[in-house]
């Protein structure tokens, strides 16, 4: 599993992640909150699965050429 998340796209994900799990205890707390541990998941392993199967990456690649 190589990674296809660069860090714009992690600090984002990171970013959005604590935003919405804080909606869990702040805010209209609802259940809903608790999809902010994908955005913590797949910033802290740099993968994301629905981007290997679209076949997109945001993570420069180092060519050897």
């Amino acid at each position: 599993m190589c990674k296809n998340l660069g860090s714009l796209d992690r600090s984002l994900r990171l970013i959005a992640g604590l935003v919405l799990i804080s909606l869990v205890f702040i805010g209209p707390q609802t259940p809903w909150g608790w999809i902010g541990v994908v955005g913590l998941l797949t910033a802290a392993i740099g993968y994301c699965p629905l981007y290997s199967l679209f076949g997109f990456s945001s993570c420069p690649l180092k060519r050897n050429s």
